[in-house]
């Protein structure tokens, strides 16, 4: 499909650049045969004994660095762990940078571009490793918050806790699986109450999410890949759900990737330990997932074409003009919605 199929005006004051307090009060889109407005808080009335709620327990790194090459700021996204001590990241500006250069980041911490890539991607091999290195990204690196809030205002103190889910607990993402943002104790609390179970998988969320999709066309677009995990008890307890006719309800588009790559033709999740690629566009049959929470996405973003895959590509159009005339908040730290699947 054309890339500018999924376009649409979004005001820019719709974007948020905050979450709201208390997190569950967020507004909540139930898009089905019809469009109905809720609040988060009231998602236990639309889940079910027998259930299954799926949510991503990635935590966010520290993994945007400012560093100097000889006399030249360089800025850098991490988005992919290669080995103990080496990612690959996207650098600012990545043409002053050869391999062989050296990035300082502090007195004692340095890394080598150790190979350079397209679309300003290059390799880092870092002079600590491993929980080491992770101790120094916690003392010299910063959120990645999107680009879009970088623009607006300086990453603080409150997004350490703002952009972490309370299920976070596996590290590894440079940005967070934003559906899961809106859950709270209590919240949790009342789904259980509902004889809803819930399960854990982990998508270390890459900087590739926030890529434009630069293609003309779906088909010539890449994915960037990440590396995801889905162990054996939590596969045994979503393939138990659906086999006794209960729904799987995924927290994220994260969560959602990751089950559909485990999947077979079947609808049979397997456990899975690997990078997944899946590109998800109108067309494609779901086999895993039943019903989607997730935020609200941008234009011609890759997101927006996965939701207009899960619940139809004018419904979705309608949701999203639905969404802007009620004036949800749009993106990580906005509101929220429950797809059902088209019909």
């Amino acid at each position: 499909m054309r890339v500018d199929s999924f376009d649409f005006v979004l005001p820019e004051t719709l974007i948020a650049d905050r979450p709201v307090s208390p997190r569950e009060s967020a507004k909540l889109l139930v898009v089905r045969d019809s469009l109905s407005d809720h609040t988060v808080g009231d998602l236990p009335d639309f889940l079910e004994a027998g259930d299954v709620l799926v949510f991503n327990d990635t935590r966010v790194i520290p993994a945007r660095l400012r560093g100097m090459r000889r006399t030249a700021k360089i800025e850098v996204t991490l988005h992919k762990n290669v080995s103990l001590d080496t990612w690959h990241a996207f650098a600012k500006p990545a043409k002053k940078l050869k391999p062989g250069d050296e990035i300082s980041f502090g007195d004692d911490f340095k890394a080598l571009v150790a190979d350079k890539f397209d679309g300003g991607e290059v390799a880092l091999a870092f002079n600590f490793s491993g929980a080491d290195l992770m101790q120094k990204l916690s003392e010299y690196g910063e959120i990645p918050l999107p680009p879009y809030i970088g623009s607006i205002r300086q990453v603080d103190e409150q997004d350490k806790k703002d952009y972490q889910t309370i299920f976070a607990n596996e590290e590894g993402a440079v940005a967070a699986p934003t559906a899961g943002l809106h859950f709270t104790p209590a919240l949790m609390e009342q789904i259980k109450a509902k004889g809803v179970v819930t399960v854990a998988t982990t998508l270390h969320v890459g900087a590739g999410t926030f890529l434009p999709v630069k293609v003309e066309d779906t088909d010539d677009h890449k994915m960037h890949a990440e590396y995801g995990v889905i162990r054996p008890d939590a596969a045994e307890i979503i393939n138990a759900c659906r086999k006794k006719g209960g729904r799987v309800v995924s927290v994220g588009t994260t969560s959602l990737r990751l089950l559909e790559s485990a999947a077979d033709d079947y609808g049979i999740v397997h456990p899975f330990q690997g990078e997944t690629d899946i590109f998800i566009t109108p067309g494609y049959r779901f086999k895993a997932v039943d019903l989607l929470m997730t935020n609200f996405h941008l234009p011609k973003s890759t997101l927006f074409m996965l939701v207009s895959a899960f619940s139809g590509f004018d419904r979705m159009k309608e949701a999203y003009g639905h969404a802007i005339d009620e004036k949800y908040r749009f993106y990580s730290y906005g509101d929220s919605s429950l797809l059902y699947p088209a019909s």
